[in-house]
């Protein structure tokens, strides 16, 4: 939940930032002075920021790595890593550091929703660069999600074969392991004799 302040100046002189992780208590604690810089330049009238609701949180254009990891609640080394691979554009630098602008955030808020959904780094992208320039994002979305799709049917009847075959040799009443590899020797042979 974000909470508004009543003026900015009271947010300045508390100097404290509170991170909420999903369902679990809050955590306080007294900011850095690179976090307070941070805050009294973003925050604009909000004492605290959820993880998540940066369209709220005035976000300015020249970010480090370790303010976009905290954002996004990812380490610099993933983004170092993102960076790598071609999801994220090469960041500019200026006095050597990494700065970020608002099109990084964006990217990696479509990366972790598509994370969540179950995309692979390299479905990821695929999303982003497997696609002729100017194709729309519903197209690309549409046709990774029924190739997902379709995916996740292929593991759930695997999963239920899988739940099946269990049940079965939960019933088994051999007496010695040998003795259960010669049934299913068995088995496996009349369904294939059945085949032929």
């Amino acid at each position: 939940m974000v909470l508004p302040c009543r003026s900015v100046q009271s947010c300045d002189r508390s100097y404290k930032l509170e991170y909420v992780f999903h369902s679990f208590r809050r955590y306080e604690f007294k900011p850095t002075l690179s976090q307070r810089d941070f805050s009294k330049k973003n925050a604009r009238g909000f004492c605290s920021v959820q993880r998540g609701s940066l369209l709220g949180f005035g976000v300015a254009g020249d970010l480090t790595i370790s303010d976009v990891a905290r954002l996004f609640g990812l380490r610099t080394s993933a983004i170092r890593y993102y960076e790598q691979i071609g999801i994220l554009p090469p960041a500019m630098r200026k006095n050597g550091q990494r700065r970020y602008n608002n099109s990084v955030l964006f990217r990696l808020a479509v990366v972790q929703r598509a994370q969540e959904t179950g995309f692979t780094l390299e479905e990821i992208r695929e999303l982003f660069f497997g696609f002729p320039p100017g194709t729309p994002p519903p197209k690309r979305w549409h046709q990774l999600s029924q190739r997902k799709i379709a995916e996740l049917r292929d593991r759930m009847k695997r999963l239920k074969l899988m739940e099946t075959l269990l049940k079965r040799v939960e019933h088994c009443r051999c007496d010695a392991l040998d003795e259960c590899g010669e049934k299913l020797l068995r088995k496996d042979q009349g369904k294939t004799l059945a085949f032929s």
